[in-house]
């Protein structure tokens, strides 16, 4: 089915204090200020749609409110991102006016804004359910890190989308040629995000642990686009993250106090 381009969406960034592995990780302090507020602030530089926090605590809302932006609470038991981000756009906007959703991770303090930009360009790609972002791996370490999630797509043109064809934390595709990391930045359409919530999880799913999957077993078509893997910058999933974030950052934050 040939579907038209988004005309009015919103960019939603699902956050909450209860990480398994750093907990309270959306407050912690990097070079001056709580992670979350840079991932809003370079959402807000993306320049596409209105930007609001979808978070499950109170505080995490203050935090983003001081500052000038736009929160709104969730169920802080809902069990994914994906979860949250509905919840959030039904109580933010019923009347359904934004037709797509951008849902960008807490996470990504050094995200480029330029690849929230290139993750919603994707569904102006006629046959899109949902986009989302790969970087070529370079690294072999990197390749056989299980925490690593790959896609599976085939780049016939690299400046262009290709259609996921699978996700997997394993080393694929067999043989020689790139292999692709896959970025957690997803844009939805609207219709998408509703079916995605209501399906039941997958078989795929449940073995792979990767909600991602859920989708393409149900038949809907993500599309995923190439990024510099320097635009995603370090996702602080640990406290080693969160330093090496803290080192990577400091400079630039120092320099503008100067």
């Amino acid at each position: 089915m040939t579907l038209a381009a988004p005309q009015n969406p919103i960019i939603l960034i699902p956050a909450r204090l209860a990480a398994t592995r750093l907990p309270g990780k959306p407050l912690a302090d990097i070079a001056g200020a709580p992670m979350i507020v840079h991932v809003w602030r370079r959402a807000v530089m993306a320049g596409v749609a209105p930007v609001v926090v979808a978070c499950g605590d109170p505080e995490i809302g203050t935090t983003i409110e001081v500052v000038g932006g736009r929160a709104v609470l969730t169920d802080p038991d809902l069990p994914t991102g994906s979860d949250r981000i509905h919840q959030a756009l039904m109580r933010l906007d019923p009347e359904r006016c934004h037709d797509a959703v951008v849902n960008v991770q807490g996470d990504l303090p050094m995200l480029d804004p330029a690849a929230i930009r290139i993750a919603l360009a994707g569904l102006a790609e006629p046959e899109a359910d949902i986009a989302t972002l790969a970087a070529i791996i370079e690294d072999p370490a990197v390749l056989a890190d299980t925490n690593v999630n790959k896609v599976v797509a085939g780049f016939v043109d690299p400046v262009r989308p290709a259609r996921a064809l699978y996700f997997s934390k394993a080393v694929v595709p067999w043989g020689d040629g790139p292999h692709y990391e896959h970025v957690g930045l997803y844009a939805y359409r609207r219709p998408a995000l509703e079916r995605f919530v209501g399906l039941p999880r997958g078989v795929l799913e449940q073995r792979e642990r990767l909600e991602q999957l859920r989708a393409l077993e149900a038949g809907m078509r993500i599309v995923v686009s190439l990024i510099d893997p320097a635009q995603l910058g370090v996702q602080v999933d640990t406290p080693a993250d969160l330093e090496r974030a803290r080192r990577l950052m400091q400079p630039a934050e120092s320099n503008q106090k100067r």
